[in-house]
């Protein structure tokens, strides 16, 4: 998987891999860290049509219950299996092995309004309470 420096983020801290009319999803290094320990993940189904800045999948953490919004719009082709038996991979490896799912997007001007990650860090910076 590719490094923190070459995703694209949005500004409720999921990331994106993007490689052509595809592109990789999950949450951010410092969302993982925010939430807590995830304890549940409710994926969407494959094949879903999801749209941009809409809520498509759930994290539970032994905090709270948190929405997971869709970077961009498009269709889920594979879904991070593992997460079902082993959650925790989105705190030990957000990147890596916690990723959540895979879409084929739908509109690739949407990915336009999506921060790099210099840009990602500065936002975290301003919104921090």
């Amino acid at each position: 998987m590719p490094k923190a420096e070459e995703l694209k983020y949005t500004k409720t801290h999921e990331w994106l891999f993007i490689e052509g009319n595809t592109a990789v999803a999950g949450l951010s290094e410092h969302a993982q860290k925010e939430i807590g320990d995830v304890v549940f993940v409710e994926l969407p189904k494959k094949g879903r049509k999801v749209e941009k800045e809409k809520p498509c999948a759930v994290v539970e953490s032994v905090k709270s219950a948190f929405d997971i919004y869709a970077p961009v719009s498009g269709e889920i082709t594979e879904l991070n299996e593992s997460l079902n038996s082993e959650p925790a991979l989105i705190n030990q490896s957000p990147l890596e092995n916690g990723w959540l799912f895979k879409l084929k997007i739908s509109n690739p001007d949407e990915t336009d309004s999506l921060m790099d990650y210099s840009s990602y860090q500065e936002f975290i910076k301003q919104n921090v309470h």
